[in-house]
């Protein structure tokens, strides 16, 4: 066999960025900082979106009013993300948290799962040879779908096939702006020192 049908073999050493990761010059911190900062604007996003259908449904509150829960002052009233967020603490910690936290748990716990799966976004985004836009589609669509398999088994949301199509399509639309958005600000991050590890 000739030299030049031969196939290269890569040695990678534990701890050294994968053949995918050198191409585009990005290491597993470089991954999660891109998956962090991608995963903020796309929660970002999704909000922006779901706040434009709000107001088209004759919604009234302010932007900023609306995106940091004002309307939630007790634990009956919080959304699933508040609730989420008060039986991980009140389970880890065995106490009770008070009704005023509800609108703070309910931010830090969307704005943490939004954040925490960009991150994982990035990390196997980083890991392949080209991480394409469209991936984003996948990942929102995943995102979306984890919901409705983890929160009807806390009690939280009704099955699946409970709800009617417009429901399920608002909410996965969101989803998609928010998986195609994080791809996007991730695969951004990639272009302006392309070639170099950082």
């Amino acid at each position: 066999m000739s030299h030049r049908n031969a196939r290269r073999v890569v040695v990678v050493r534990p701890g050294s960025p994968s053949p995918a990761a050198e191409q585009h010059g990005i290491t597993p911190v470089g991954a999660v900082t891109r998956g962090l900062i991608a995963g903020i604007i796309g929660t970002l996003a999704m909000d922006v979106w779901l706040y434009l259908q709000y107001r088209r449904g004759k919604g009234t509150q302010r932007f900023e009013d609306w995106e940091f829960s004002e309307g939630v002052t007790d634990w009956e009233s919080a959304p699933a993300p508040a609730q989420v967020g008060r039986r991980a603490y009140e389970g880890l910690f065995q106490q009770k948290l008070p009704d005023d936290r509800a609108r703070l748990v309910n931010n830090i716990t969307h704005w943490g799962y939004g954040v925490s799966a960009a991150v994982v976004y990035g990390i196997v985004a980083g890991s392949l040879r080209r991480p394409r836009i469209g991936y984003g589609l996948l990942f929102g669509a995943a995102v979306w779908l984890s919901g409705y398999a983890v929160l009807p088994a806390m009690g939280l949301y009704k099955h699946l096939s409970e709800y009617d199509s417009a429901t399920l399509a608002k909410d996965l639309t969101a989803h998609l702006v928010f998986g195609v958005t994080t791809s996007t600000a991730f695969a951004a991050s990639l272009r302006p020192r392309a070639g170099r590890r950082r």
